[in-house]
């Protein structure tokens, strides 16, 4: 398989290995915190969950990725990113066992959703530094095979990291702290592995003096903002009409996410730890979902064209959606999560897609970062939507409907656009 064999040729630069190991022990620590984190929320037997709660686990969680996203770059640069995973790990570690601390202590929940809010905020800048140290451990014609494989073997490493959380909170009787101290476990190892890179070894170069703080963070919002302006340019309408679809079906999906949580919670199960479980199966099939997106994309696309795929999914999802939901039953929504997967990932390919072929290489990262705030955003606020639709037992015909007039919408619009 070419993966295999591009992973192969990589792994032959020390470097990398290095850099790869900090990658898979600290999105790993990610996965299991995060699961740690749904677990106490959502399926603790002695908290009645609401949907408000899970709206504020889910704004925790991506809230600093878009508030903080934009200007991580800057004090990237500014700052020896060894030394960012080094300390920003050691930190997580520390925040991680101040989590599983309160977690014991049953502490008001203010100080536990600030606790899970600053070791996310944290991993912000650890996942960029990441990335913006691939340049310095292999050479330029590897780098583009870098950029794909690495940031998939993170994510491979926290779906991993999520499976072994459920195996230790089994094990550990429901033990959610231990959870949390397991994910600290891992931010230490990652600090640890980061030790055998050296300090100055993946930059920032200092060829130059980088400006004061002040006027990057300044420079850093006009850029923003010049990329938005070079987005509403006539040639870049495709990108727009894609970029506003994605983000009303990422809405949708989050909205959706919590009706799964609160259904598992109370509807469909007997007890937390079954609901957690079903909730477990339910991720895992909408991984599944995931991968075929990544199979079937590149020919559906390749043969309607990506515009016309995002309306082709979101045409699909305004159908399946509401036939396979309203039940509220296990078998059909375990077959709505692996639909919803599918067409989600092959909506955000094909947007992918579009934007790269659309936008003028000065502003793809401007673009993407504007992209990462639309796409985390939408997330949280229907989180909050869903928190104020959802009944205690998850079961709202008024969201599913609601969700699928809007899937209806996007594929409405997209269709009317493509055949202008």
């Amino acid at each position: 398989m070419s993966v295999v064999r591009d992973l192969s040729v990589l792994l032959r630069f020390r470097g990398f290995r290095r850099l790869l190991a900090v990658r898979l022990l600290s999105q790993g620590a990610d996965g299991v915190y995060q699961v740690a984190l749904a677990a106490y929320v959502v399926f603790s037997p002695e908290k009645q969950t609401s949907a408000t709660a899970i709206a504020s686990t889910m704004a925790v969680l991506l809230l600093p990725y878009s508030l903080v996203g934009p200007f991580a770059g800057v004090l990237l640069d500014r700052w020896r990113r060894r030394q960012v995973f080094l300390y920003g790990n050691l930190l997580r570690t520390l925040l991680a066992c101040g989590t599983a601390v309160l977690m014991l202590a049953q502490v008001p929940d203010r100080l536990f959703y600030a606790s899970a809010l600053c070791v996310t905020a944290v991993n912000r800048f650890v996942l960029a530094g990441l990335s913006a140290s691939l340049p310095h451990v292999v050479d330029g014609e590897r780098l583009v095979m870098a950029n794909s494989l690495s940031p998939t073997a993170g994510t491979l490493a926290a779906t991993a990291g999520g499976g072994l959380a459920f195996l230790v909170r089994l094990v550990a009787a429901g033990s959610d702290a231990a959870v949390v101290l397991l994910a600290a476990a891992l931010y230490l190892g990652s600090a640890l592995v980061s030790l055998s890179l050296a300090p100055d070894q993946l930059g920032p170069d200092r060829t130059a003096v980088p400006p004061r703080l002040g006027t990057a963070l300044a420079g850093t919002l006009r850029a923003l903002v010049a990329g938005v302006r070079h987005l509403a340019e006539p040639p870049r309408r495709e990108a727009v009409w894609a970029l506003t679809a994605m983000t009303l079906m990422r809405f949708c999906y989050g909205a959706l996410l919590v009706l799964l949580l609160m259904l598992c919670r109370y509807a469909l199960a007997s007890d937390p730890a079954h609901g957690l479980a079903l909730l477990g199966m339910a991720l895992a099939v909408s991984g599944a979902g995931f991968f075929a997106a990544a199979v079937v994309t590149p020919w559906a696309a390749g043969r309607l064209g990506p515009g016309r795929w995002i309306a082709v999914c979101a045409a699909a999802a305004a159908v399946l959606e509401p036939t396979l939901g309203l039940p509220f039953a296990v078998g059909p929504l375990l077959v709505a999560a692996f639909v919803l997967g599918l067409i989600t990932q092959g909506a955000k390919i094909s947007t992918d897609t579009i934007v790269q072929s659309a936008v003028e290489d000065a502003f793809r990262g401007r673009i993407f970062s504007v992209y990462d705030v639309l796409f985390n955003a939408a997330f949280v606020g229907a989180a909050g939507l869903a928190a104020l639709m959802l009944p205690p037992d998850g079961r709202s015909a008024a969201l599913v409907v609601t969700v699928a007039v809007i899937y209806a919408a996007v594929a409405v619009t997209m269709s009317r656009f493509e055949h202008q």
